[in-house]
């Protein structure tokens, strides 16, 4: 399976038994869609359980393109997957250093998400804090942000934070 080049599969390796594997090709790969697999027994029951969630329907040419020309990239530079846990090392290093923030997403995670430690005691006061810090770090460093919006109508209330993204592409300076 050519899928096995992608980052969160190498884990597979490590595990004893599998009943489903599901991946989304709209992150990594920049295309639409996605793949469900597993033993003839879960896919049957997929099948027959799952028709009001799960829809089979044509992917568009190019963006099937899209997918496999991102699989076939990883496949011919598999240091690019070195390079990007390098870079998001790198950074979770350096931005666990800034006091006030905390980092709140998966080490290994190329979306790298920060929040306030302690808020200001208003989700709006800590989105303004949050969105003057994006456009000055823009300003100053060409480094583009952005800031978690959160909707009034959330029964969720989790804290507003900034969403940085890594890429393999980025040489992280400073």
């Amino acid at each position: 399976m050519r899928a096995t080049q992608l980052v969160y599969l190498e884990i597979l390796e490590k595990v004893q038994k599998l009943d489903i594997i599901t991946a989304t090709m709209g992150h990594a790969l920049a295309a639409e869609g996605g793949f469900c697999t597993g033993s003839s027994r879960v896919i049957d029951h997929q099948r027959l359980s799952s028709s009001g969630y799960v829809f089979s329907a044509s992917l568009p040419p190019y963006l099937a393109n899209a997918a496999i020309t991102a699989i076939d990239i990883l496949e011919k530079n598999p240091n690019l997957i070195t390079k990007l846990k390098n870079n998001i090392a790198l950074l979770w290093k350096r931005l666990s250093k800034i006091p006030g923030f905390t980092i709140a997403s998966n080490p290994e995670s190329p979306i790298v998400y920060l929040r306030l430690e302690k808020s200001t005691g208003s989700m709006q006061d800590d989105l303004h804090l949050l969105e003057d810090i994006a456009t000055r770090v823009l300003r100053e460093d060409s480094v583009f942000v952005v800031t978690s919006k959160r909707s009034s109508l959330d029964k969720c209330r989790l804290p507003v934070g900034i969403k940085l993204f890594v890429s393999a592409a980025q040489r992280i300076q400073r």
